[in-house]
């Protein structure tokens, strides 16, 4: 995996895809002090140790047989792992997405997976998705560069229709979502996607075609905050990143994140943080 440091500080793959089980507790403590931001869609198997994060604001507990989805914009931040761990992981570059398109298969990965990214599996089912993984590892080993970049388009569909049959085979299908419940989670899907582009309120309520306030007084009933409260989060997550994984000026971290002004920029983040980005930084 790699860092890219000429745009907002995003986790991607050198490759269309990638495969491997060289995670280790040592690699994820360089995720531990900040929030990274994921270019690239990653798919992590644990069998072994455990994982707590912090995944687009919600916090997850990853333990053995736990499959793990972190879409393409996930921003996560290791808090704390235990054990020796061993994880299978998959991974999709942003090349290769981009090129792809977001097929069928992905839109019901994401909505599926939205909220709610780790899913356990029974002992038999782990065992089933570690051979398959195997499986692959050895293609990965076998296989040059081109022929792995043939092989992609059909994995890439086999795996999102893999994930979204494991989550609807599971309890979560069997219960319906009420429709407060869907309109917080569309919500949150359009906040991840445009946060750095906007936060108006009114702009998510007019995407997804209601009043201001009964959005507001939706998102407060469900997640207990504000609807401003879930955007700000996000902005301010991704400016720590970028503050402590790269070197742009706070200028350019300012313009990325669409504020007006490096001043207005200052202002918002010492209101979340209590100290200015250049404080953050010297931490």
């Amino acid at each position: 995996m790699e860092t890219n440091e000429k745009e907002l500080p995003k986790i991607d793959l050198p490759e269309d895809w990638v495969i491997g089980t060289d995670i280790n507790k040592d690699l994820l403590s360089l995720y531990a002090h900040y929030p990274v931001r994921l270019k690239c869609e990653m798919f992590v198997m644990c069998l072994a140790g455990e994982v707590e994060a912090m995944v687009n604001l919600n916090e997850i507990q990853v333990r053995p047989n736990d499959v793990i989805t972190l879409m393409p914009g996930t921003i996560f931040q290791i808090n704390e792992v235990r054990g020796d761990l061993k994880i299978y992981f998959l991974g999709f570059s942003s090349g290769f997405i981009e090129r792809s398109g977001q097929s069928r298969s992905m839109l019901d990965a994401i909505f599926l997976t939205l909220g709610r990214p780790v899913i356990p599996l029974k002992s038999e089912g782990a065992l089933m998705m570690e051979k398959y993984l195997q499986m692959l590892i050895g293609m990965y080993e076998q296989f040059n560069e081109k022929i792995r970049q043939e092989i992609a388009p059909n994995l890439y569909a086999d795996v999102h229709t893999g994930i979204s049959i494991i989550y609807k085979s599971r309890h979560y299908d069997k219960i319906s979502l009420s429709k407060s419940e869907l309109i917080c989670r569309s919500f949150m899907q359009l906040v991840t996607q445009h946060y750095n582009q906007t936060r108006n309120v009114s702009w998510y309520a007019q995407k997804l075609g209601i009043t201001h306030a009964h959005l507001c007084a939706v998102v407060k009933q469900i997640t207990g905050k504000t609807c401003i409260d879930v955007i700000s989060s996000m902005v301010i997550m991704d400016a720590k990143s970028q503050l402590k994984s790269t070197n742009l000026t706070i200028q350019a971290i300012s313009d990325s994140l669409n504020f007006a002004n490096i001043s207005f920029f200052g202002k918002y983040f010492k209101r979340y943080v209590g100290i200015s980005p250049l404080e953050y930084r010297k931490l």
